[in-house]
């Protein structure tokens, strides 16, 4: 299959994708739909934020004894 024909066929496949998807949130009241995210950063607590901390403590201070030695 050509190259240049299978993106020609993708970009048309993508418009009408958007149209459709565009049609959709118009019948919501024109709210877009909002993807969930997967991605990103865990949030801690306090309490798991104070276990990280003195665990990484111990772990530096060996790095720093092992070091020296």
């Amino acid at each position: 299959m050509d190259l240049v024909k299978a993106i020609q066929e993708l970009s048309v496949q993508k418009k009408q994708l958007d149209a459709a998807i565009a049609t959709l949130e118009g019948l919501l009241g024109g709210v877009p739909v909002k993807a969930s995210r997967k991605r990103g950063r865990k949030q801690m607590s306090p309490e798991e934020r104070r276990i990280v901390s003195a665990r990484m403590s111990k772990y530096w201070a060996a790095r720093r004894k092992k070091k020296n030695e």
